[in-house]
């Protein structure tokens, strides 16, 4: 990683002048999601923009068969593959609509995943610079195989929600999207992982099309394309933005399909001993292979010292001073290169170590067994699309049992092992201490984000501001420049000062501009606040049906959502997360017990 650090900074080429400009399949794929999600996607992949829009050929790939897909696909003039009895799971789904297609370029995205409008203009010039350099200097350039852009989500996943921390962390999946991917194409090795990239055609032809012996197909396309001779490359910027789950059962199923996938794809690609992997290929997926591995190495971490501390059985035969020699080194050097790598061009790093630890522990009580079962050939054959709809039954809130019998042992551990020492003995004990002290740490944030948070909000907002006009009561016309806006709600300032005509609850008529289309809203005002000396309207806006809703879902999702966080907020420790977040969960158990109080 340190040696390929000067490589991530990977220049977006422009379309060649000396290639032609190549046809492109855009193959949306959906299994049982709900329609209106994947109208989202469908709506943004017709916003894309391409020099030649007669040569962008979208296609909806519905193993489903569903009807009312294939209506959304004639709504929006865009192709429709349908299948029945479908085996083979989402490779079996690409590669039936593949069999259809025939542009030299394709490129994949998941029902949730919405493009935005310059995903091929920031991934396509990769492939025709390539074919230009293929054909200037054949015997000195790979064939470039595929373009992977960051899988990035426009609401806060598990960790940023449930600890309150929407403001403050990044996306837990950002430090692989964002850094280790991008290092891996730095090597020219970068991972697929499922959508949002863009293939060559004959590439995927020539391996045989979407391997179908595995969970995880992406991973092991990925690295037959580079067996085969093929680079690969990760860009850094979003290109396209999705859902995350944010409940336990929903994100425990999604991890454990990950785990179990690789481990398949590891053993079908027989990475120790495959003699057509590269050295450089080989360590990045011996490298993926035991990142599954450390949350059995987690399990171990956590155990160990409460062993010790309680029954006095030594898991490590080492003392003090040898422990300072061969384990700090390592413990420190981690914290180093975490820091020294992570948020490459960035303000601040996406991920420390203290982070990473944190959600380490939170995965590894449901991730080492159907690690262990899948090494010795235990298998998991089904593939199932992870819901995005959260749940909270009270079989969801089971999920918070491992950590909170792990918080009560160590709780105990830490109190029984240091009560009555005193002087050296607080020395000779402070590794078994300071680990006890970690965990204890670990797992009480564990708690909180299992213990979860109500959902209030059903559309997320993005910073979006553009111009528009919005009626008074007096029936003239303001204008006016969004804040943000939502599927259902739009927050505005007018731009001729504070409009005194508009108050709470009066219904409005909006518009509001994308690129020459006047987007028609209507809706009512149901929150005036003021920010400085400026007065924002907050209205619940309903969106006239056809193109207008067209155009809107456009301005929404064409771009990151700006009001999650890039990387951390190096001020705010975890300690202060803690801190916080006991505070928040008191305070709102108070609130209830004075309302329970009060009816009396």
């Amino acid at each position: 990683m340190l040696s390929t650090k000067t490589k991530w900074n990977l220049k977006i080429p422009d379309y060649s002048k000396t290639q032609p400009l190549p046809d492109v399949d855009i193959i949306i794929v959906t299994h049982n999601e709900e329609v209106e999600l994947l109208r989202k996607t469908v709506n943004a992949a017709t916003y894309i923009d391409y020099p030649d829009k007669s040569k962008v050929h979208i296609v909806i790939a519905d193993d489903g068969n569903r009807p009312e897909v294939m209506a959304l696909a004639k709504k929006y003039h865009i192709g429709y593959s349908g299948m029945e009895d479908n085996k083979q799971a989402k490779s079996g789904n690409i590669n039936h609509t593949l069999a259809k297609m025939h542009s030299p370029l394709f490129a994949i995205f998941d029902t949730d995943m919405i493009p935005f409008s310059g995903f091929l203009r920031n991934t396509v010039p990769f492939f025709t610079e390539n074919f230009q350099q293929l054909k200037d200097d054949p015997d000195h350039t790979d064939p470039l195989g595929f373009v992977q852009t960051p899988q990035s989500f426009y609401n806060a996943d598990i960790f940023q929600f449930n600890l309150f921390s929407e403001k403050i962390i990044p996306n837990e999946q950002d430090f692989f999207s964002r850094d280790i991917n991008v290092l891996n194409g730095g090597n020219k090795r970068a991972l697929f992982t499922g959508s949002n990239a863009v293939f060559l055609r004959s590439a995927v032809d020539e391996v045989g099309d979407f391997p179908t012996d595995t969970i995880t197909e992406d991973f092991e396309l990925g690295t037959e394309l580079n067996m085969a001779g093929y680079v690969s490359l990760a860009t850094k910027v979003p290109q396209s933005s999705g859902i995350t789950p944010i409940d336990m059962k929903g994100v425990i199923k999604q991890r454990t399909r990950w785990a179990r996938g690789v481990m398949q794809s590891c053993r079908n690609l027989h990475i120790f001993t495959n003699p057509h992997l590269s050295m450089i290929n080989r360590i990045i997926l011996i490298n993926a292979y035991f990142y599954w591995w450390a949350f059995f190495r987690r399990m171990i971490y956590m155990i160990a010292p409460i062993l010790y501390a309680l029954f006095k059985i030594q898991v490590v035969n080492a003392n003090f001073w040898i422990l300072m020699v061969i384990w700090a080194p390592g413990y420190f050097l981690l914290h180093y290169v975490m820091g020294d790598t992570s948020g490459m061009g960035d303000a601040a790093k996406i991920r420390n170590e203290r982070w990473g630890e944190v959600q380490e522990t939170f995965f590894a009580p449901y991730l080492f067994i159907p690690v262990l079962l899948e090494s010795i050939g235990i298998k998991a054959k089904k593939f199932k699309v992870t819901s995005k709809n959260v749940t909270y039954s009270l079989k969801d809130k089971l999920y918070i049992l491992p950590y909170l019998i792990l918080w009560t042992i160590t709780l105990v551990a830490i109190i029984k092992f240091n009560y009555g020492k005193y002087g050296s003995e607080i020395l000779v004990g402070s590794v078994i201490t300071f680990w006890l002290l970690m965990h204890f740490i670990n797992l009480s944030m564990c708690l909180f984000i299992s213990m979860g948070r109500p959902v209030y909000r059903k559309n997320e907002r993005f910073i979006r501001r553009v111009p528009g006009k919005v009626q008074g009561n007096d029936g003239k016309w303001h204008p006016m420049k969004t804040e943000d806006i939502s599927e259902g709600g739009v927050a505005f300032a007018t731009t001729d000062g504070a409009d005194s005509d508009i108050k709470e609850n009066d219904v409005v008529n909006l518009t509001v501009k994308h690129q020459d289309y006047n987007v028609q809203l209507s809706g009512k005002v149901v929150r005036i606040s003021h920010r400085d000396k400026t007065t924002i309207y907050s209205t619940q806006v309903k969106v006239k049906a056809g193109e207008s809703q067209n155009h809107y879902l456009q301005l929404v999702y064409d771009g990151a959502n700006k009001t999650l966080p890039s990387v951390q907020d190096t001020w705010v420790t975890p300690f202060d997360e803690l801190y916080m977040n006991l505070i928040v969960r008191v305070r709102t158990y108070e609130r209830k017990l004075s309302h329970y109080f009060n009816r009396f």
